[in-house]
């Protein structure tokens, strides 16, 4: 079904309209796999010749309404996928729009006009009526390219209507259910089948009239017996309470009608209740029945309004305090709205209460006695030693004019919603004016200030409320939140560096400088080829320059990358002392200064406590690079990262965030401990809120971590622009005949197996079954664990990737060629000696001096062609000579794959870079490429962890997933 969204949709309207249609056809002539529910049959369609426009029958496949529904939608949720077709993803649009209004419940029953049993949506309102039109407007030609008529016409459809006519396709499709109320004592209005209902024209057409007839209500407030100034008296009171006047002020609602269908039509209910003008008369004769039976819903809403019901004309009603009070509330306003009502209240009284904090330092003499120490000129560095404490003061405001505290009290003490606030009548939720005086002024520590002036705002009470820096608290907040500052230019680089830094990496060093100077951690989170282990070799020489920041780095990075710092190191800035701390007799002892110390995570992992300079001191800085290592917070090495003593944190990676925000929450509270708070605080505050597609929460996260976090991509300008060309390209390969027998095998037994599973056995069995799939997909040696039987004939993946090494290596090309099986790679090393082609593998076994001697000899060109497993060679390593990547099988998680093709993609490319993804056709590898094309959502939610999400998918699902499609048999 999903093939449906690549072909042209054009819909064929019908009476009675669920017996409509919508026929779908390609131009090539080819049509997808027939659906059970399509209907294939010829389309005589309008298409443009040479001479203008003629006529064509094509094949076409037509589906009901009602099946069609879930391909249009697919196709408009996935709009920016470039296979769909426009005609489908706009009647995907109209689709939306039509289910919107049927799951409002906005439908009437009727009759068609052949006489038939129909239900349609009731009379459109005015914002309705603007989507038509714009929907309508939009229409690709071909969307409607069928003739009104056989005969030869080329007469197509009027855009307008034929939108209108499958809004009434839509509501005349879905209520077709047995719970549908058989208004004609038999089956109409409930069954699909068309049942002839001439006799029940007369009475559809009076519930047409008037679902809501064409009426709306609204309440609007007015206010009599306000006290008048006295303007005899010199001066007037700062703050007038109302119960001090002799004159109560008093509340009347009126009751009012408007327009569904014009929005300038409006009039007292009075006025509609005496049809004495011409306003009046324009409301219809059915005004005043629909008009009360929205009343009667508001009066159950609200039970104030009820004597409204029994009055001869329902024209107003006078409103106590108390109730007054609960329509400047929220539940009562909601209930109305609900019901069909709006309240309106009058424009000369100020109704906005509002609260913002300020955050800034506390008194500086009690600041200065508390941490005993002098502050500079910006007052920064005691602004952030860890016992600092600043001022948190709310600030209220009614219609803009800020209140004192003394004044807010007496608001609330007031309990009466309408008062006399300096020169302004003021009308004020007594509850609002109770919550707001509840806030209470405290002191906060600097990360949570930082927090709430980053993000810009608290939570207080489920509200959002505005926070404002003050002091050297709003210098701070100025100096973090540009990470790139360019109001000046960036500091000239130390001068022992022995190599020229791009402008971006000067910038990147000014900021890393910048924050941990300030005691603040950093996260380097740059592409991955863009220099990152350069910009802090320098940042050490730049801490090396000043006394309070000088003192020995500690670098922790997998095994692979040590061999690359250390020569970097010594390229970069000779005269630097670097040693490893790695392998038996590893030793700490007599660190000098400056000393860059190499380890690996496992290493820390094991030596944490051993991994402290000598005489109590603490690191200058510790690194971690690839920081994804340390991803989940629980784990040992996370936990031993930690207890590392140090001045400075600096992180280091090119994938922040893999599969969820945790990880980001990770590797910024190593960085900056307690700036994002408690993890279970931090997924309920921000990671639920942004994965579930809050953009609010996105940016109020974005804007607390943009400081912390420096990202540049490759493709940003003025970034890397003498990078060459990078094409990706999926290769697409036939299953031989054995391969197609296992797959269809393991899918049959395997789903045999998952009935009637759950829980973690469920999730093993699917896990099994992908990983099985995949392997065969792959070759059937490497499913069934051969280790010695013949290779070549028995894979298309593995003829494949002949055919592309004797093009490639014939243009004396070097390859990298990446799959996530060792014993795959293993079986392509001995397929390519049997060859005669010369090539080396690395994967997670290979010992640290062997890896880097390999990346030597592919470098130097002696190996053209390296095999290397994805996880341990998919990051760090610096294989530039390769101008071609081949994926030979796919990792589900797209940043991951991206960080293996940047092996070869990174500053030094000096050739274009071709990828080639290989993909067996019909297969569930084509069924996840096709998701991982999708940009957004799909790609995000669910392949963004991997195989752990299909785990969760139904047998009906995992099945359709897994299923062996017809070209691949």
């Amino acid at each position: 079904m999903s093939q449906l969204t690549h072909c042209v949709a054009v819909f064929l309207p019908a009476d009675p309209p669920r017996l409509s249609q919508v026929a779908f056809w390609h131009p090539d002539g080819a049509l997808p796999e027939t659906p059970a529910s399509a209907s294939p049959s010829g389309l005589t369609v309008v298409l443009p010749d040479d001479d203008g426009v003629t006529t064509r029958t094509v094949p076409a496949l037509r589906l009901t309404v009602r099946d069609a529904l879930p391909v249009l939608t697919r196709a408009h949720a996935a709009r920016e996928d470039e296979c769909a077709d426009d005609t489908t993803v706009f009647w995907g649009a109209v689709a939306l729009h039509a289910l919107r209004i049927t799951a409002q419940g906005r439908l009437l029953p009727g009759v068609s006009p052949g006489g038939y049993d129909i239900w349609r949506p009731a009379p459109l309102r005015t914002e309705d009526n603007a989507v038509v039109a714009g929907l309508a407007a939009a229409v690709p030609p071909p969307a409607h390219a069928v003739p009104i008529s056989q005969d030869g016409s080329l007469l197509m459809p009027a855009p307008d209507p034929l939108v209108r006519a499958f809004l009434d396709a839509v509501a005349d499709t879905l209520p077709r259910t047995p719970a549908a109320p058989l208004v004609a004592g038999g089956p109409a209005y409930a069954d699909e089948a068309p049942t002839a209902v001439p006799h029940l024209r007369e009475w559809a057409s009076r519930m047409a009239a008037g679902s809501d007839g064409g009426v709306r209500l609204s309440l609007r407030i007015e206010v009599s017996g306000l006290p008048q100034a006295d303007p005899a008296a010199e001066t007037e009171p700062d703050l007038l309470l109302s119960q001090e006047t002799q004159t109560r002020p008093a509340f009347r609602g009126v009751l009012q009608l408007h327009a569904t269908t014009d929005s300038a039509l409006v009039a007292d209910a009075a006025e509609v209740w005496a049809g004495n003008t011409a306003t009046a008369r324009r409301f219809g004769p059915q005004a005043r029945t629909f008009a009360l039976r929205t009343l009667r819903r508001a009066a159950a809403a609200w039970e104030a309004l009820s004597p409204l019901l029994t009055a001869a004309v329902p024209d107003a009603i006078d409103l106590a305090d108390d109730e007054i009070a609960e329509l400047l509330g929220s539940a009562v306003p909601r209930a109305l709205a609900a019901a069909g009502v709006q309240v309106h209240w009058p424009r000369e009284f100020v109704r906005s209460l509002t609260s913002r904090a300020v955050i800034g330092a506390a008194d500086e003499e009690a600041q200065s006695a508390r941490d005993g120490r002098g502050r500079t000129e910006t007052g920064l560095p005691s602004l952030l030693a860890p016992d600092t404490l600043l001022r948190f003061d709310w600030r209220f405001a009614v219609g803009g004019q800020e209140v004192t505290r003394a004044e807010l009290d007496q608001l609330a003490e007031a309990g009466r919603p309408l008062v006399r606030l300096r020169d302004q009548w003021v009308l004020l939720d007594p509850e609002q004016v109770r919550t707001a005086r509840q806030r209470v002024d405290r002191e906060v520590g600097t990360l949570e200030a930082l927090d709430a002036v980053l993000t810009g705002s608290v939570e207080q009470d489920g509200e959002h409320v505005t926070v404002e820096a003050a002091g050297p608290l709003e210098a701070l907040r100025e100096r973090l939140s540009d990470p790139e500052r360019r109001e000046e230019p960036p500091l000239p680089p130390p001068a022992r560096l022995r190599a020229t830094l791009r402008d971006y990496q000067l910038r990147g060093l000014d900021w890393l400088h910048r924050m941990t100077s300030l005691g603040l951690g950093a996260c380097l989170a740059d592409d991955m080829g863009l220099g990152k282990t350069i910009t802090v070799i320098a940042l050490h020489l730049r801490r090396q320059e000043e006394g309070a920041t000088a003192g020995p780095t500690l670098v922790v990075c997998p095994a692979s990358l040590m061999g690359n710092w250390q020569r970097e190191i010594e390229r970069f800035a000779p005269g630097t002392p670097v040693r490893r701390y790695h392998g038996p007799g590893r030793r700490l002892d007599e660190l000098r200064a400056g000393e860059v110390v190499l380890t690996t995570y496992g290493t820390m992992r094991l030596d944490a406590a051993r991994l402290v300079p000598g005489d109590g001191r603490s690191w200058g800085m510790v690194v971690a690079d690839e920081a994804q290592h340390v991803k989940n917070p629980f784990a040992a090495t996370a936990k031993a990262l930690r207890t590392l003593p140090t001045r400075a944190r600096v992180a280091l990676t090119g994938t922040p965030v893999e599969n969820n925000l945790s990880e980001l929450w990770s590797v910024l509270d190593w960085t900056t401990p307690g700036l994002l708070g408690r993890l279970g605080t931090f997924r309920r505050r921000y990671a639920d809120a942004v994965e579930g597609g809050d953009p609010a929460a996105a940016e109020r996260l974005s804007r607390l971590v943009r400081p912390f976090l420096l990202r540049r991509h490759k493709t940003d300008p003025g970034i890397a622009p003498e990078l060459p060309a990078k094409t990706e390209t999926d290769r697409s390969v036939r299953l031989t005949p054995e391969q197609a027998g296992l797959y269809e095998a393991v899918v049959r037994e395997s789903l045999d197996a998952l009935r009637g599973t759950a829980g973690i056995e469920r999730r093993g069995l699917v896990v099994k079954l992908l990983t099985s799939l995949k392997q065969i997909c792959n070759h059937p040696a490497q499913y069934l664990k051969e280790d010695d039987a013949r290779l070549p004939g028995r894979s298309g993946k593995l003829e494949l990737l002949d055919e592309l090494l004797d093009a490639l290596l014939a243009e004396q090309a070097s390859v990298l060629v990446f799959t996530q099986y060792v014993h795959m790679a293993q079986l392509l090393e001995r397929h390519l000696g049997a060859r005669g082609v010369a090539s080396q593998l690395l994967h997670g076994g290979t010992p640290v001096a062997r890896r880097e001697e390999m990346v030597r000899r592919f470098q130097e060109g002696a190996a053209p062609v390296f095999l290397l497993s994805l996880k341990a060679a998919g990051t760090g390593l610096n294989l530039t000579r390769a101008s071609h990547v081949i994926h030979y099988d796919r990792w589900w998680n797209p940043a991951v794959e991206a960080q293996a093709t940047d092996r070869a993609y990174r500053i030094g490319q000096t050739q274009p870079v071709q990828v080639h993804r290989l993909i067996t056709e019909g297969t569930v590898e084509d069924r996840i490429a096709e998701m991982l094309r999708r940009k957004q959502a799909l790609a995000d939610s669910v392949l963004g962890s991997g195989e752990a999400a299909l785990t969760e998918l139904s047998d009906t699902e995992l099945a359709e997933l897994v299923a062996l499609r017809g070209e691949a048999r």
